[in-house]
């Protein structure tokens, strides 16, 4: 068994086992709300939460990452999921200043994405050294695409390790003060019949008032990144937050940025974490329920 497969087992150890640290105090153990309802994300946002889906604020989502040993960002801002489906979603929040969209006719796909393999390579140097099955990217699943009415960026890339799928599938919702960083939790294999209720769902985000990329005003704290460099590394703001369960890193060689592909775990896998975050049933080995 590979190195990565052992710590990935033993994450999986942890959230099914309980952790110590949350049972020591019940005012401690993380506050569920359940649909329907609104969730607050960050203090800057809200996403209207559907009957049968579960949230955790920020606080609570980074204490429950803690306890686990699980490295933070401060930028938490909620994580969800339905109650009987084996998907999730990562809410996080980068405050940092109004991205420009000046770029938005620019986006070349092809470049962005031979980028990304480059800093692939790069990095499976590194994880040949410490044992680590390399990544390979197989390409785009969604090349990324700007809603200029929405302000809301999108893309997805498919890769494989060992012969298992990883799909990094990233929506950004740009802001007045900063970006909103949605990440999609599923098994690849999921992805295209999960796709359309992981939509629906984000229509009913919104930014608070004062918040809106629509209200910038001239002297507001301007990002020093725009579209093309969300892509690239505009997700490692978020690579350290989820954790091994979620994500592997690449680096890009120049200047050693980040890229992140996320580990779309096994169906069990993310039942099991919600399971263990909202009180479902787990599932059984071997039943795949």
């Amino acid at each position: 068994m590979s190195h990565f497969k052992t710590l990935l087992l033993f994450t999986c150890g942890l959230l099914l086992a309980g952790s110590p640290a949350l049972a020591q105090s019940s005012t401690s153990k993380p506050k569920v709300l359940r649909g329907p309802a609104t969730a607050p994300l960050a203090g800057v946002a809200q996403v209207d939460l559907p009957a049968g889906f579960a949230f955790l604020n920020g606080a609570d989502y980074r204490k429950l990452k803690k306890a686990e040993g699980e490295p933070v960002s401060g930028q938490e801002a909620g994580f969800l999921s339905p109650t009987n489906e084996d998907w999730a979603v990562v809410f996080e929040f980068a405050n940092i200043g109004y991205v420009k969209d000046d770029d938005k006719d620019k986006l070349n796909a092809d470049k962005l994405l031979e980028s990304i393999k480059r800093g692939t390579a790069e990095a499976n140097k590194v994880r040949a050294r410490s044992g680590i099955p390399p990544i390979e990217v197989v390409g785009w699943e969604m090349p990324p695409k700007y809603h200029e009415t929405t302000h809301n960026l999108e893309w997805a890339i498919r890769g494989t390790s060992e012969g298992h799928p990883i799909l990094n599938y990233n929506t950004r919702l740009l802001g007045r003060k900063g970006v909103m960083e949605v990440v999609l939790i599923v098994d690849p294999d999921k992805l295209s019949a999960t796709l359309p209720e992981f939509r629906n769902l984000l229509t009913g985000y919104s930014f608070q008032t004062g918040q809106t990329y629509a209200e910038f005003l001239p002297g507001d704290k301007v990002a020093k990144v725009g579209l093309g460099a969300l892509v690239l590394g505009g997700a490692a703001v978020g690579a350290a937050k989820l954790g091994l369960f979620t994500w592997l890193l690449v680096f890009l060689k120049k200047g050693w940025k980040l890229v992140v592909v996320a580990f779309a775990a096994v169906a069990t896998f993310i039942k099991n974490l919600v399971a263990r975050i909202f009180g479902r049933r787990k599932a059984q080995p071997g039943t795949g329920t």
